[in-house]
């Protein structure tokens, strides 16, 4: 029998730890080759663990709601198979009649759980009135600083957040026995502005629910939503322009080549690639719109990561990652949009695929509305939310004069970061978009 060691697997280059949400499976059960055995959540996605052998389980090294760190072994799994290659451990023979190996191995799986629970640390860091990264959660459990103890932690990040060097030069001023260093006057400004907020979220006013009214937790991933929405707002000084786009043409077109273009391509068409390819066209003629902050300097962004708006299963949303949109034709697009929109439905969007956006789209249309005006998906500076397409009278030029007729028509609606954007680049943004739709060519071959 052969020892086979499951480890938390890299989920991209910016994930360094997972939460363990759930065992799919306990100690005992038998494991099939690409079985899930559990779940686990960074603050980018959900995502299951399949096992890699077939086998049992025989030993889970974490328990739900730890903390697991990328490469660190999770669970134990007895097999019959060769061990896969790459597996950092060799085969491990547990033949009952040699007592020493037996005993080697139970030394050594004793040590990996006393390590990763030493690791994992049962600090919990849920509560925080801001926000601190992976790495930094990662380094004050390991330096056993509790909430309260981090909280007191000034950072000269942006908006008073706690970066990597601040927790380490706090931890080194510790343990010399001195205070931590002052923070410079911006981040003292930010931190006490943070404060501020912590006051006032502190003296609002308690909600006390009668006894008929219905509690309901909000999940994971709704907590993350909503905390990144406040930072968004608090962040960036949201401003939004509006135009009307008239895609008759667009309308006739795909009614005319959908059909055609499912039983060649094998996907539907929708809107939704047609409208991408406007906004990648759009952001090479304006690339400013294609950039995020850093304190006082703009980060301008080689590529056109266009992210997308798709609601997952249990009703929150999620922006999958188009990368190099502009490099797409609209048949390229057409797959990429429906492969993220399908495995968004099915929850099965992985690390990598929401990551590294520079603009999002949504598309508030969906059930109807006509406009709305989008928080901005940090550390973008933008973001374009499609309005319902409504089929309404209106003027139309011609050279024999003007007359009424039914067009189909639809609001964008744009919304910026005016301390980088302003108002002029925004709405020549947004009408570039709109002169690219209303210039479709209804005669264009797929």
């Amino acid at each position: 029998m052969a020892k086979f060691e499951l480890k938390l697997p890299k989920m991209g280059e910016s994930v360094a730890e997972a939460t363990i949400t759930n065992w799919l499976k306990e100690v005992g059960d038998t494991i099939e080759a690409d079985e899930p055995v559990l779940e686990i959540a960074t603050d980018k996605v959900d995502s299951e663990v399949p096992s890699e052998v077939e086998g049992k389980l025989i030993e889970k090294l974490f328990e739900a709601d730890d903390v697991v760190q990328v490469g660190q072994t999770i669970a134990i799994i007895e097999t019959e198979g060769d061990i896969p290659a790459g597996n950092d451990d060799e085969e491990l023979d547990l033949d009952l009649d040699d007592s020493e190996e037996e005993g080697e191995y139970a030394k050594e799986v004793a040590e990996s759980v006393e390590t990763a629970k030493e690791t994992a640390g049962n600090k919990d860091f849920s509560d925080a009135s801001r926000f601190y990264s992976p790495l930094v959660k990662n380094i004050a459990k390991e330096e056993g600083i509790d909430l309260d103890e981090l909280e007191e932690v000034e950072g000269t990040g942006k908006d008073g957040r706690v970066t990597k060097d601040d927790i380490l030069a706090y931890v080194e001023n510790r343990e010399k026995g001195t205070s931590a260093p002052q923070a410079s006057k911006k981040a003292t400004k930010a931190s006490a502005d943070t404060g501020k907020m912590a006051e006032a979220k502190a003296s609002a006013e308690t909600v006390i629910p009668s006894g008929e009214d219905e509690i309901i937790e909000m999940s994971r991933m709704g907590k993350m939503i909503s905390h990144h929405m406040v930072q968004s707002a608090q962040t960036s000084a949201h401003v939004q322009s509006f135009i009307e786009v008239d895609v008759t043409n667009i309308w006739n077109w795909r009614n005319k080549h959908k059909n055609d273009f499912q039983k060649k391509e094998g996907e539907k068409l929708t809107f939704t690639p047609i409208f991408m390819e406007a906004v990648a066209k759009a952001i090479r003629d304006f690339p400013l719109i294609n950039i995020s902050v850093d304190g006082d300097k703009i980060i301008k962004k080689k590529n056109i990561n266009l992210g997308m708006a798709a609601a997952l299963p249990d009703g929150n949303l999620i922006v999958p990652v188009i990368r190099n949109a502009d490099q797409l034709n609209l048949v390229g697009l057409a797959k990429k949009v429906n492969n993220l929109a399908n495995r968004a439905r099915q929850n099965k969007l992985k690390p990598d695929d929401i990551q590294g956006g520079t603009y999002t789209v949504t598309n508030v249309g969906t059930f109807g509305s006509i406009m709305g005006t989008p928080i901005i998906n940090q550390p973008q500076v933008a973001i374009l939310a499609l309005g319902a397409i409504r089929k309404v009278p209106a003027v139309i030029e011609t050279p024999e004069g003007d007359f009424i007729g039914i067009r189909y028509k639809m609001f964008l609606s744009h919304s910026y970061d005016h301390r980088v954007v302003n108002g002029a680049l925004g709405g020549q943004f947004v009408q570039r978009v709109a002169q690219y739709l209303e210039g479709f060519d209804k005669d264009r071959e797929i």
